[in-house]
């Protein structure tokens, strides 16, 4: 999954109720639930990324929690997660953008 192409707004947004469920042909308590299991699996792999990249930086070391230094590199991964929208929002536009579909 490529996160640098995700175009999910990174602020809350109101999305109207009936559309989504006119959009699924289900009701909205459904659709929370199928949202809510599709961002949990997109947190996991962003938390599984995350761990992959500071692992390269050594930060994850359960031996000696006291020489962790700070780079520039560090410092841009770091931004650059931050910057991420929510995964309940990703899991929302792939809803509203068709790549998932509810039965």
């Amino acid at each position: 999954m490529n996160y640098e192409n995700i175009e999910a707004p990174i602020n809350t947004e109101t999305v109207d109720r009936v559309f989504l469920e006119k959009l699924s042909g289900r009701n909205i308590y459904e659709i929370i639930c199928v949202l809510e299991k599709i961002s949990q699996k997109i947190g996991f792999r962003l938390k599984n990324n995350l761990d992959k990249k500071l692992e390269e930086f050594h930060i994850i070391n359960k031996n000696n929690l006291e020489e962790i230094f700070e780079n520039k590199e560090q410092i841009e991964l770091s931004k650059f997660y931050e910057k991420l929208p929510k995964p309940t929002s990703i899991s929302l536009q792939y809803l509203l953008d068709g790549k998932i579909k509810i039965k």
